[in-house]
C-alpha cells in the first residue's frame, strides 16, 4: 500500500532560494507563503561546542539529497559536480526518477548526469519510484544492490561509527510492520552511540505535503533508542527542525533531529506553514553534507554551486 504521494508536474522547473529562520510558536499559521527571492542567509554558528576526537576512531562524511531524476533540471549537472568535488557515499531519500519511476527515466534523467557515482550511492525509494509499478521494479533493477537487499527498500549499514538506516516509507512502516521490527532489532542488538536514518517522507513539514503522522511509531522508536537524526525528502525544500520526540514536543536532551532535503533537482516548493519546530527554511537546489564523528556529527547544506548555506554541529544521545 502506498503512501500519500507528493511532488509537481513535470515541467520545467525555476530556480528559486527562499530563505526564513523560524522561531517556535506554539500556534501555527496556515497557508502562510515566503516572498521571494531573498538575499543569502549568514552561516549559522554551531549549535554546541565541537567535541573532541575519541582516540583511535575514524570520522567519515556522507552527502544527502532526494527528489532528482527530472530532466531538464537546471540542478542536475552543478548537484553532479558537487559529487565529484565531495567524498564519501551519497544517500539518495527518494523520488529518484521522475514522474513515474520508469526504466526510461531513470536511464534519461538520472543515469546522465549520477550514473557514474552509483558505486557510492545508497538508495531509498519514494512514492514517484513505485508509480509505474506497484513493487518498484525498475527502481530496484536500476540501482541492485546499491537499493539494499530482497527488494525490500530498507536496510542499515555502518559509516564510520555510525549505524546508518535506509528506510522506504510507501510500504508499511508503522507499529506492527516487519520494517519497524527490523529497525528495532537493529538497534538492540548491534547498537551504536549514534544513529541515523534516511526515508522519504517527512515526519513534520513547512512545505506543501505537510507531515506524515503514520512515521509517528518509527520517530518513538527510534526516540525511545537514542536515535540521533532523521533526513527526508518528498517536500521540494531544505528543512532544518529542532530536536523533537514522537509528539514533536522540542527535546534538546533526547530529540532527534530532521532535516528535509528535497533539493536534488525537481521544482521546488514554498512554504506554506509553519511547522511547529522549524528552525530554518531555503528553497534552493544542493544537497546537505554530514561529517559523522564517533559522538557527534556535523552539518552543511550547501546549494548546487558550493555555497554554504547552512551549518551546525550536535553531540550525539
Amino acid at each position: 500500500m502506498l503512501s500519500q504521494c507528493g511532488g509537481g508536474s513535470p515541467t520545467a522547473p525555476q530556480t528559486i532560494t527562499v530563505v526564513e529562520s523560524t522561531p517556535v510558536t506554539t500556534t501555527p499559521p496556515t497557508q502562510t507563503q515566503i516572498p521571494g527571492p531573498a538575499t543569502q542567509p549568514e552561516v549559522a554558528p554551531p549549535t554546541t561546542p565541537p567535541v573532541p576526537a575519541i582516540p583511535g576512531t575514524a570520522s567519515v562524511s556522507v552527502n544527502v539529497l532526494g527528489d532528482t531524476g527530472w530532466c531538464g533540471s537546471p540542478a542536475l549537472g552543478p548537484i553532479a559536480r558537487l559529487f565529484e568535488r565531495f567524498d564519501g557515499e551519497i544517500l539518495l531519500a527518494g523520488d529518484l526518477a521522475y514522474p513515474s519511476g520508469t526504466i526510461e527515466e531513470f536511464r534519461n534523467c538520472f543515469e546522465p548526469h549520477f550514473g557514474r557515482f552509483k558505486s557510492r550511492m545508497r538508495a531509498s525509494p519514494g512514492n514517484h519510484d513505485y508509480v509505474a509499478s506497484p513493487t518498484a521494479d525498475s527502481y530496484f533493477n536500476y540501482f541492485g544492490d546499491r537499493a539494499g537487499p530482497n527488494r525490500l527498500g530498507y536496510y542499515s549499514f555502518r559509516a564510520g561509527e555510525w549505524t546508518i538506516f535506509m528506510l522506504n516509507s510507501s510500504v508499511p512502516i508503522g507499529r506492527h510492520s516487519a520494517q519497524l521490527a527490523y529497525v528495532r532489532d537493529v538497534m538492540q542488538q548491534r547498537p551504536t552511540r549514534c544513529t541515523a536514518a534516511v526515508l522519504h517522507h517527512p515526519f513534520d513539514s513547512s512545505g506543501v505535503n505537510g507531515p506524515s503522522p503514520f512515521l509517528r511509531d518509527m520517530w518513538e522508536l527510534i526516540y525511545n533508542l537514542n536515535g540521533d537524526v532523521v533526513i527526508a525528502g518528498h517536500d521540494h525544500l531544505y528543512e532544518r527542525h529542532a530536536p523533537v520526540d514522537a509528539s514533536q514536543r522540542r527535546d534538546d536532551v533526547r530529540g532527534i533531529r530532521q532535516f528535509t532535503v528535497g533539493t536534488g533537482g525537481a521544482p521546488l516548493y514554498n512554504r506554506v506553514r509553519a511547522a511547529l519546530n522549524s528552525e530554518l527554511f531555503i528553497a534552493t537546489y544542493g544537497m546537505l553534507r554530514l561529517k559523522l564523528d564517533p559522538a557527534s556529527y556535523e552539518w552543511q547544506f550547501m546549494d548546487m554551486n558550493g555555497n554554504v548555506l547552512d551549518r551546525g554541529l550536535n553531540v550525539c544521545h
